[in-house]
């Protein structure tokens, strides 16, 4: 059976395309892949889904279409980067780039590109590909060639500053764009020389273990649901976590389910402030301790990213909050900037006490938190890595500077 001819890319075809992919954007990055339907985004542009259908057979073609430009529109900053000659250099000018695109996007001159929360749930290969050159082009502005460090390091690296700039789009709403120009003198102040005075140690006091890591004795228990809704929407987002993929990977019933817990949402409200008493339990411990505030926050932030790894029950995202229900949206959001805002006051602490060197500790605390987030995926893209290597990897860079010397 031959294939049905493909509708001639006109230019009129182009912009209605176009305007297709600026509407599911906004649906996408709202809702994720699970939660988004051709309706909402014909909705968006006053059509009929068959409108859309015209453009993207499905949503999963859509999506895709959506992260592809988003990919491109990365590589394009990273394309312009590249000539600069020392990694530093193209690691700004890959900021500058990035920040002057987001200035533009928010004054309404400039199209949103799809955020990649829940790119892991389309799991569409072409896409997947695109990704992970994405990846490497940025690897490879980091890297220096008179003395190459090795892949591990390289790749804990990249998902450093790409985490970091992903994550900025969450609280860089926060600041008007007239103030991006000093924003980026204080990320630049940050992630090149680090937040840790000159004398701060390392690697940091241990803390005890945070929680249990495995959830549940009993078969059918509610902290196992609790493990597994946390697994799958730090995978594919809230929408995907349903009740049939939850009870599908305990292999138990949804009679089990519901024995335990009256609906998803009470499921997703129970796996956010049980991750949100895990961050606070690190920060008070690594508070407790006899110690500068600047030891304190780098044992914090060391044994929650250790918690990251250690185990089959990571922290939520908090990137998810983004396509729950805004009914508990609000609440959950004002809980995370409670976290957030006592980072920032450690910091504070570290200026004051000398362990840390003066900075914006508005933006170092979002970062910092930020990078706890991305934690959990650090395996992705370093293979391997134990929970015990994670601080060094991973959070050592936001002490001591992105390109500072590691472990071999």
């Amino acid at each position: 059976m031959s294939e049905a001819p493909k509708p001639r890319q006109t230019a009129r075809y182009r912009q209605r395309r176009d305007a297709i992919l600026v509407a599911a954007v906004r649906v996408l990055n709202r809702r994720g892949v699970r939660g988004m339907t051709l309706k909402d985004v014909a909705a968006q542009l006053g059509i009929v889904p068959t409108g859309v259908i015209y453009y993207f057979p499905n949503k999963e073609a859509l999506a895709a279409a959506c992260f592809q430009r988003a990919i491109a529109h990365y590589q394009d900053l990273f394309t312009a980067a590249s000539s600069a000659p020392t990694p530093e250099a193209r690691v700004d000018a890959f900021l500058q780039g990035y920040l002057k695109w987001h200035a533009r996007m928010r004054e309404g001159n400039a199209e949103p590109i799809a955020v990649f929360n829940d790119v892991r749930a389309l799991n569409d290969p072409a896409v997947n590909e695109a990704y992970v050159a994405m990846y490497r082009r940025l690897r490879s502005l980091l890297d220096d060639e008179e003395e190459r460090a090795p892949r591990p390091v390289r790749n804990a690296r990249t998902h450093f500053l790409l985490s970091t700039v992903f994550w900025a789009v969450v609280w860089l709403q926060r600041y008007d764009p007239d103030d991006y120009g000093r924003i980026l003198a204080r990320i630049r102040e940050i992630l090149f020389r680090g937040v840790a005075a000159a004398d701060l140690a390392w690697p940091p006091q241990g803390l005890a273990p945070l929680g249990a890591r495995d959830r549940a004795e009993s078969e059918g228990g509610a902290e196992q649901f609790l493990g597994a809704a946390t697994q799958l929407i730090n995978e594919e987002g809230y929408f995907g976590a349903s009740v049939d993929r939850i009870t599908a990977r305990l292999n138990l019933t949804k009679g089990a389910f519901y024995h335990h817990i009256d609906t998803k949402d009470d499921l997703v409200v129970a796996c956010f402030e049980h991750t949100l008493a895990l961050m606070r339990a690190g920060q008070r411990a690594g508070m407790a301790l006899d110690a500068s505030a600047g030891d304190r926050l780098s044992a914090a932030a060391a044994g929650l990213v250790e918690y990251q790894l250690a185990g089959d029950a990571p922290l939520l995202r908090t990137s998810a909050l983004t396509s729950v229900p805004e009914v508990i949206q609000d609440r959950l959001l004002l809980d995370f900037e409670r976290i957030t805002r006592r980072f920032a006051g450690l910091l504070n602490d570290g200026i004051a006490d000398g362990s840390l060197r003066p900075v914006d500790v508005n933006i170092a605390s979002d970062m910092l938190t930020g990078l706890i987030n991305a934690a959990a995926e650090l395996r992705f893209w370093v293979p391997g890595i134990t929970a015990e290597q994670a601080p060094e990897r991973f959070i050592r860079p936001f002490f001591h500077g992105l390109l500072s010397a590691q472990e071999r």
